[in-house]
């Protein structure tokens, strides 16, 4: 197994020993990405001035400072390595949340905001801990899902380094089952452990481990869905070399293979699937497990399948136990096997079946009508607006159009295109966003593209969507959509009104353009996107994408059928690459991808 990191220069360790006894925590841990602790569930509505929530310190930036574009307006949090900043980004005009590497133990701050090192001899320390600071951030800005939180920029100046992220409000996920008095159900626990489990899955494929999973580390948001935070412990882990991975450790969540340095206990993804069963097991028990080195010599730990007997299904509790087992080889290897044993697919199976018979029977009755469903987007052109795309929060503003009356346009579904048997569904079920994430999932990893969304929830009929695109390659611009129902899927870009789609390697690329703009029309929901960038450009016929306005839409029902057929190595839905006839066939067929999402909720 891989079990090594890329170089010492990239090192996320603040300390290393020899023996198996866990590098001293500091008094505080406050240097999380939390950006609002309240003691209540569901946290109120944000004031209109935000006032600092730690005192200052000598330490701590004062209020109105600028940082770049941001202004610093409160303090969220401080500890022992860092500090969150509330602040506003004056360029987007929105709320972000800046974090600052300060080792306070190790560096000081003079009066020009720059960090000096206290004496000499904690150079080096401070070195390795900016480096894993910027390791973080790096992480981070490569990654996109809904568990992971969002790091926008980061950058070094002051002598340190800050990173500008997604403002999260919620308590922790310690707090909150503090706040329950008792412990929660298995459907709870489940709901808790599953998109978790997702943002596991998409670090693991790009052999990144987390490290450091605790009940303080998981952010719960109002809407009661979980955040994966501080990515300081994480690594990125290559193979063929000979280093061991060593971390600062919580006792009770790091398994054993994170003491010490045991050539032979490689970390892998089963690390992280111990510590997270360690949170599920603090979850019912109210307390985390016995410290994985006790357990070495004597596991007195009592299996969680005995002390909640009855309580929940044997099989969760059993599954719990396995990925809590001393000896790595023994627990689920990956997130694949946890997912299994725990049973949750059998929720996505059920939800999958649902969709489908919704879908069969939508379309059964405007069979029978002979008329398109109500549910059906359509382009209506009113004066100046062109409103495309309702129930996906989508419409066009364009410069001069002549008014014309209101039209409706039927669902852009084949005749031909047969409903799919239930055998057919079975085999291979048709989801839109699972193909934004299988196009995600056959990326080129090496060509990163970041995103930066102005806003992550909009309201409708009032807000519009906008956000920054950033490549690594030159190359050309798609944007592909998944409407708020789940099941209307589009390209919006490039399109009929805006065809210039190439990006220059590290160039800043806006969208939408001011020949057309997307905002919120509802219905609320979350509006899935995938930006695609391609070395050489790239056609979508082959997806039978049919015109939309000036969009382009992909018919549920005949993509349907060309998914269950498609049997190439890159899906089709992302398009076949169009190489010059002089490159043959050493045309370079990759691609970058990054995939974000915008929720539509109510004004």
């Amino acid at each position: 197994m891989q079990n090594d990191v890329s170089s010492d220069d990239d090192r996320t360790v603040l300390s290393q020993k020899t023996d198996t006894t866990p590098p001293r925590l500091p008094d505080e841990d406050d240097d999380r990405t939390i950006l609002s602790q309240e003691t209540d569930k569901k946290p109120p509505s944000l004031p209109a001035k935000r006032p600092s929530l730690i005192p200052a310190g000598d330490d701590v930036l004062p209020i109105g400072t600028m940082l770049e574009e941001f202004e610093i307006t409160g303090i969220i949090g401080r500890g022992g390595f860092g500090i969150v900043y509330d602040t506003t980004d004056h360029l987007l005009q929105r709320r972000v949340a800046l974090k600052e590497y300060m080792p306070s133990a190790l560096a000081i701050r003079d009066s020009n905001k720059r960090i000096i090192v206290k004496s000499e001899k904690h150079s080096e320390v401070f070195q390795i801990g900016l480096r894993s600071f910027i390791n973080e951030a790096r992480l981070l800005a490569n990654f996109d899902n809904p568990a992971l939180v969002k790091v926008h920029r980061f950058w070094e100046d002051n002598g340190t380094a800050y990173m500008a992220m997604q403002y999260c409000e919620g308590v922790t996920l310690k707090e909150t089952l503090t706040d329950m008095g008792q412990p929660p159900d298995e459907k709870w626990l489940k709901n808790l452990l599953s998109p978790l489990l997702d943002a596991l899955g998409v670090i693991h494929k790009d052999q990144c481990f987390h490290r450091d999973i605790a009940p303080d580390n998981i952010l719960i948001l109002p809407d009661g869905r979980p955040v994966l935070l501080d990515f300081g412990a994480a690594r990125r882990v290559v193979s063929n070399m000979d280093q061991i991975l060593t971390v600062i450790l919580k006792p009770g969540y790091a398994p054993f293979e994170q003491y010490g340095e045991i050539a032979t206990l490689k970390q892998g993804p089963w690390t992280d699937i111990y510590a997270l069963a360690a949170v599920a097991y603090f979850a019912i028990t109210g307390k985390p497990p016995i410290a994985s080195v006790s357990r070495v010599v004597s596991d007195t730990l009592v299996p969680i399948s005995e002390v909640a007997a009855g309580q929940y299904s044997a099989n969760f509790l059993k599954a719990i136990d396995q990925a809590l087992a001393v000896k790595p080889g023994d627990r689920p290897q990956n997130v694949d096997e946890l997912r299994h044993l725990l049973e949750l697919e059998k929720i996505q199976l059920q939800h999958q079946d649902e969709t489908l018979i919704e879908t069969q029977l939508l379309v059964e009755n405007d069979d029978k009508n002979n008329k398109p469903s109500s549910n059906v987007p359509y382009i209506a052109i009113i004066s100046i607006v062109l409103i495309a795309a309702v129930g996906v929060g989508v419409y066009m503003m364009m410069n001069e159009p002549a008014p014309v009356p209101a039209v409706s346009t039927p669902a852009s579904v084949p005749t031909q295109a047969p409903v799919l048997s239930q055998a057919q569904a079975k085999k291979k079920a048709f989801d839109p966003i699972t193909v934004l994430d299988e196009i995600f999932d056959e990326r080129d990893r090496d060509h990163a593209v970041t995103i930066s969304v102005e806003k992550a929830q909009v309201r409708i009929g009032k807000d519009r969507l906008y956000f920054e695109i950033r490549s690594a390659k030159s190359g050309y611009v798609y944007l592909l959509m998944v409407g708020t129902n789940h099941s209307d899927f589009f390209k919006l870009f490039p399109n009929s009104l805006d065809e210039d789609n190439y990006i220059k390697a590290g160039k800043q690329f806006n969208l939408p353009r001011p020949e057309w703009r997307l905002g919120a029309e509802g219905p609320p929901g979350v509006n899935n996107f995938i930006v695609i960038v391609s070395s050489h450009p790239r056609d979508f016929s082959a997806a039978g994408i049919k015109s939309f306005g000036p969009f382009a839409k992909f018919p549920f029902e005949s993509s349907a059928q060309l998914y269950l057929s498609d049997t190439g190595v890159t899906s089709l839905f992302a398009g076949k690459t169009v190489c010059p006839e002089i490159l043959g066939e050493n045309c370079d067929k990759s691609y970058g991808a990054a995939v974000f999402s915008i929720e539509e909720i109510e004004p």
